[in-house]
């Protein structure tokens, strides 16, 4: 399989492996292999078996760049890693959103002779769809056919997950009628997603329904399920409908997670319940869930349009005093963004309160903040986001970039949001739904209504099935086109 990052024959194994010199950049002292430099009080060389073990501790407390010096040191010595500890490797380069060097890592244990295991596989699809790299995942399919390595109930998770939530209908489907084939569960997490499918197209009644299929086939109704319908039903402004799903499912025994919460405040916001989003925002604190950044930024957002700083302070106040002090900064980052008080309009302060705070920049804190700025169509602040974030090793990923065309839709620079979008097809990276309906966007703010028609065929020829956003923009440019043809 051939990597879209880097050539293959970039891929050495010299003295100190693939990731020494200047391939591997790493922030700690270079390891010598021995047992002091990781802890132990025997100062001999490390073994084959301690190492290994090493690597996967590592790699399950997050410390990426100790379990690669120590994959380093191995190979300078002629050691190889086990297929358990390639599959921490690159699992945990995942998680960091590293996924450049996952790749290679996979590569890396193909050429050593190493079968990968399924999880293996998994790892590396969920990275690649993560990032929207749909064909370097359809390239993992085929090297698993090849090799014999047969699919779980994980892989097709993974790719019904995608799949749905990019709006490929077709895709999706296809997905779950194989699952059926090959006699996988169609679980809760599977029934969730066709819910989603059947929102996207504007079947929210059937959406709702498929719960009594889901019942006479003797599964319970768990989260998965409770959080689609309650955010069906917010999606198509059934508000009381999906306040009192949220009732029955506390009634169930299903306790609410964050994206029960989440959906919750975010429809009401939308509908401009602003009462009733807020007393969820407290209760759901109240039951000692952590609050999220992203539903902050709507709340905010709306509070921020009629004025009411002072709720927005309460709230914050009242976070620090539930001993949310570190992601109450974030809270405070976002606030100023939206212009209160103006300490961090500057992508950079923002990063560097953060690091001074003791918090480490993650992939979500950097879409968070480049979010922010996004939606306040700051696109300078927005693009140097994305540069710090490159800066500290995070490869940026569909999130981050529909984000960037988003400040441009915002600020009314279309030119370069469909600049963005070219980069986004270039580099391999597969747009989903998101990303054209915000391209969509960005040439209706520039009066572009021309445009719009060419980029709704291009989402459908893509395979991606339109949502009811996409919908709309098209017949209301659709209206207007007519009219403009009819005047002339």
């Amino acid at each position: 399989m051939q990597s879209i990052f880097l050539p293959k024959t970039f891929i050495v194994y010299s003295f100190g492996g693939v990731y020494s010199g200047t391939l591997f950049h790493q922030s700690s002292s270079k390891c010598d292999g021995s047992a002091r430099c990781h802890g132990c009080k025997d100062q001999e060389e490390l073994s084959g078996d301690l190492c290994n073990s090493l690597i996967r501790d590592y790699c399950k407390v997050g410390n990426v760049d100790a379990a690669m010096s120590l994959l380093s040191y191995m190979e300078a010595v002629g050691l190889h890693a086990s297929v358990a500890s390639y599959t921490y490797l690159i699992e945990a380069h995942g998680n960091v959103g590293r996924t450049l060097e996952a790749d290679i890592l996979f590569q890396e244990m193909i050429s050593f002779g190493r079968k990968p295991r399924t999880t293996v596989c998994n790892a590396l699809l969920r990275g690649f769809l993560r990032k929207g790299l749909l064909d370097l995942a359809s390239d993992v399919l085929v090297l698993m056919s090849d090799l014999d390595i047969q699919k779980n109930q994980e892989t097709y998770e993974i790719l019904l997950d995608y799949h749905a939530n990019a709006g490929r209908l077709e895709d999706t489907w296809s997905i779950i009628n194989e699952m059926k084939r090959k006699g996988f569960e169609l679980n809760s997490f599977v029934y969730s997603k066709v819910i989603v499918i059947y929102q996207n197209n504007g079947m929210w009644k059937k959406a709702v329904g498929i719960v009594d299929e889901i019942r006479k086939s003797g599964i319970s109704v768990d989260k998965h399920i409770y959080n689609s319908i309650i955010d069906t039903f917010g999606k198509y402004g059934q508000l009381p409908e999906a306040l009192e799903v949220f009732k029955k499912m506390q009634q169930d025994g299903v306790m609410p997670d964050i994206t029960t919460w989440n959906s919750l405040i975010q429809w009401n916001c939308k509908s401009g319940n602003l009462p009733t989003a807020l007393e969820l925002f407290t209760d759901m604190q109240e039951q000692g869930m952590h609050p999220d950044p992203k539903i902050f930024i709507t709340l905010i957002s709306s509070l921020g349009e009629q004025g009411k700083w002072d709720i927005i302070k309460k709230n914050l106040d009242s976070m620090k005093l539930r001993g949310h002090k570190n992601s109450g900064l974030v809270y405070e980052i976002l606030v100023d963004i939206y212009g209160q008080y103006g300490q961090f309009r500057d992508a950079e302060k923002c990063i560097s309160a953060l690091k001074s705070a003791g918090l480490l920049p993650s992939a979500s804190n950097f879409c968070i903040i480049a979010n922010a700025f996004a939606r306040q169509g700051l696109c300078e602040e927005t693009v140097k986001v994305l540069e710090l974030m490159e800066a500290e090793g995070i490869e940026p990923n569909l999130v981050m970039l529909n984000v960037l065309i988003n400040a441009f839709a915002v600020a009314g620079r279309h030119l370069e949001a469909l600049a963005i979008y070219h980069h986004i097809v270039e580099v391999g990276i597969s747009p989903d739904v998101i990303t054209y309906t915000t391209l969509m966007k960005a040439y209706i703010r520039a009066k572009k209504f021309h445009k719009v028609p060419e980029i709704y065929k291009e989402m459908e020829s893509a395979g991606c099935t339109p949502d009811r956003k996409a919908r709309e923009m098209l017949k209301s440019v659709t209206v207007v086109l007519e009219q403009r043809h009819s005047a002339i």
